[in-house]
């Protein structure tokens, strides 16, 4: 999975505009990402990746690069 299909899937998961999101963006000046956002993450790790994340992970990250590091292809 490219970088720009991550984003693709990231903007999806937020439900933010598509295109609004860089490895740059601050996690604390997307005002979708709430808690529901969050829980949103975890569906997504787990259907998408396989991979199982907890909430206090998500929160320890600042940029949509923290996530997008911890995605796997």
């Amino acid at each position: 999975m490219t970088e720009k299909e991550k984003l693709e899937l990231l903007e999806d998961t937020l439900e933010v505009d598509e295109g609004s999101l860089t490895p740059d963006t601050n996690l604390e000046d997307i005002d979708e990402f709430n808690s529901m956002a969050v829980l949103s993450l975890i569906v997504m790790f787990e259907d998408e990746f396989g991979k199982k994340i907890t909430g206090k992970e998500i929160k320890k990250y600042t940029t949509i690069a923290d996530i997008l590091n911890n995605m796997e292809s």
